[in-house]
């Protein structure tokens, strides 16, 4: 069977560098296996940044060569620079790479030196340099943090936006996330926005990475979809944001929860593939590693699609 979507799951990179609580190695493999046994054809499985900056990740090569890979999904790696994808080309070599790396932009100057200590011109040009080591040996994932709205710039336009979608298609890099990084987005900025994707640049694949930061990430998640979108970010319990070494952007910073967006889509008919029962027994152990209750609605009410 082929899902209507594709659904990544964040929980294990995006998710937990936002958190505070120590999570072990063993923790993270064990999350990462029960994501594969769900069905996710791509899981979020970590980030090769600096240990210095973000130590959350120091062991990232050891959950890469631990994790049980399930046929047909691809493991990925965040990289915020050419170092990062060095790393991520020796552990291919020793044998247990992720499939796909994905390579940091903002859409903004004021993140972009807040969040990768560096200027939008110098990050282009180590995306350059990055796509140059990869060397075509993953599917390259290009982010855009900010697409729409910044909290140091405000509004962010979006024919700038389209523009960087446009630099990385010129890199070779086809599949772009379009990140609401805090939460900025509505319906209807969604809709225009990736119906000009769809429009203007036919040949890139977009994926919508929407924080729920105001509110709104489930309904800009149908509105995405509404305009063509078919691949989605999610973290299960809604967890998610900013490393917690950087600050920016107050109150509920997460991702929009998996299980909630799992249970919209199959209560409109549209397949993910996963399996429901697998998803609900992640989505507890994911609480039980962070020892709190999460964010997901559908974890306390069950899903709602009903049998026929």
């Amino acid at each position: 069977m082929t899902a209507d979507v594709v659904i990544c799951e964040c929980f294990a990179r995006d998710g937990l560098q936002h958190e505070t609580v120590p999570v072990t190695a063993d923790d993270k493999v064990a999350l990462i296996d029960a994501f594969s046994d769900v069905g996710f054809p791509r899981i979020e499985a970590t980030s090769y940044s600096s240990p210095v900056h973000i130590p959350v990740f120091a062991d990232a090569s050891e959950v890469l060569s631990r994790i049980a890979r399930r046929s047909g999904t691809f493991y990925k790696a965040t990289c915020p620079n050419p170092k990062a994808v060095q790393r991520a080309v020796a552990d291919l070599d020793a044998g247990y790479g992720a499939e796909e790396i994905s390579l940091l932009v903002s859409a903004t100057e004021s993140h972009t030196q807040k969040n990768l200590r560096t200027t939008r011109e110098g990050q282009w040009q180590n995306v350059a340099e990055m796509v140059r080591l990869a060397a075509g040996r993953f599917r390259l994932i290009g982010v855009i943090s900010m697409s729409l709205g910044c909290p140091f710039e405000g509004k962010v336009d979006p024919s700038s936006v389209l523009e960087d979608l446009a630099h990385f298609a010129e890199l070779g890099v086809s599949h772009v996330t379009v990140g609401d990084t805090t939460g900025h987005g509505t319906p209807t900025s969604v809709r225009s926005l990736f119906e000009r994707i769809a429009r203007e640049l036919p040949s890139t694949t977009p994926i919508a990475h929407f924080h729920d930061s105001r509110g709104t990430a489930l309904a800009n998640c149908f509105a995405a979809y509404d305009a063509g979108c078919r691949w989605f970010d999610s973290a299960i319990g809604g967890v998610g944001g900013h490393p917690t070494q950087i600050k920016y952007g107050a109150g509920f910073t997460g991702n929009v929860a998996t299980e909630d967006l799992v249970n919209l889509f199959e209560a409109e008919g549209i397949d993910t593939c996963l399996d429901l029962d697998k998803l609900r027994e992640a989505s507890r152990q994911c609480e039980a590693v962070l020892r709190r209750e999460l964010m997901s609605r559908v974890a306390r009410s069950g899903f709602g699609h009903l049998a026929a």
